[in-house]
């Protein structure tokens, strides 16, 4: 009995995977391609995820070979500025769990502490329990994480939905993926002060800020996909645009992008609508032109500040 189970070991350690089938198999790679051309830049974030789904992919294969080990935890924390992709890759994250079998439906919910957090006793854990039920089974993306935790207000009820957050991360593993995403200090002032959410942690992917050049690049592809286009002193407008908008406040990387892009948007339906003429051709339509950007308020605030700091030198 004894040599037949040695030989049903041997046989096992035998058994050979083909990787690079499984891989094609489970269509991975076209979510990690979609990923690629969705988002500009961010190399070290699109390596964290390849080296993720690496991992899962390999977990998988060795459940196959009946090399049992524990269930990997998938829980991970985003941290960086605003609109640097973070709830995309989230998104593209969930899709990886799904076809790698590891969520059953690998849909997103993403949720903020007002989603979670009741204002009364009682209505909390009603609230956070009913977020929990509809991310099952996918991913739940909590954005600004550390606003569930208040100890500084004696009421405040984040503390019971972090409680309620904490025992389904641990008994739920295989059904449920949490990501906590924000700013990177706030996020670390949150895990020293929550020991238990940070152990529940295996991934922390950081973000880094979009460089002046991706942020166009970003721009570029917002307008292709609602066809528009820069004229070229249109794009050279916008990059002084955004040389001048990285300077200034609550500046959110592809988010500002985006808001600029909809104002110019206003700004050259504006421009083509006073401009009396009968007939617009599709260029007409599609041409974001410099006096779309230039009329910014970010030029006059920059053309301020440039003078305040030459009366100041």
């Amino acid at each position: 009995m004894v040599k037949q189970s040695e030989n049903l070991k041997v046989q096992a350690l035998e058994q050979s995977v083909d990787l690079d089938a499984e891989f094609r198999q489970s269509n991975i790679h076209e979510v990690l391609d979609k990923l690629d051309r969705e988002l500009i830049g961010l190399k070290p974030v699109k390596t964290r995820i390849h080296e993720i789904a690496a991992l899962l992919l390999v977990d998988r294969v060795r459940k196959q070979l009946g090399l049992s080990a524990g269930a990997p935890s998938l829980h991970m924390c985003f941290t960086g500025n605003p609109g640097t992709g973070k709830t995309t890759v989230a998104s593209r994250m969930s899709e990886i769990l799904h076809r790698l079998g590891y969520v059953r439906e690998g849909h997103l919910v993403s949720v903020t502490r007002d989603d979670l957090v009741g204002q009364y006793i009682g209505h909390t854990a009603p609230k956070t329990k009913e977020v929990i039920k509809r991310a099952m089974g996918g991913v739940l993306f909590i954005d600004e994480a550390y606003y569930l935790y208040k100890p500084e207000n004696e009421r405040d009820y984040g503390a019971e939905s972090i409680e309620i957050l904490l025992q389904t991360m641990e008994n739920n593993r295989d059904d449920l993926v949490v990501i906590l995403a924000g700013y990177k200090d706030r996020m670390d002032k949150f895990f020293q002060s929550n020991p238990g959410m940070r152990s529940r942690i295996a991934h922390h992917v950081d973000f880094p800020d979009y460089g002046a050049d991706e942020l166009v690049a970003i721009a570029k592809l917002m307008l292709a996909a609602q066809n528009y286009r820069f004229s070229p002193d249109g794009e050279k407008a916008f990059i002084e645009y955004i040389q001048l908008r990285m300077t200034q406040e609550y500046f959110a990387n592809a988010r500002s992008v985006r808001n600029a892009l909809d104002r110019a948007r206003l700004r050259q339906a504006n421009r083509l609508f006073s401009s009396g003429k009968k007939s617009l051709t599709s260029v007409d339509l599609m041409t974001i032109e410099a006096e779309d950007i230039r009329a910014s308020r970010v030029f006059i605030e920059g053309k301020k500040d440039t003078q305040a700091t030459r009366s100041n030198t």
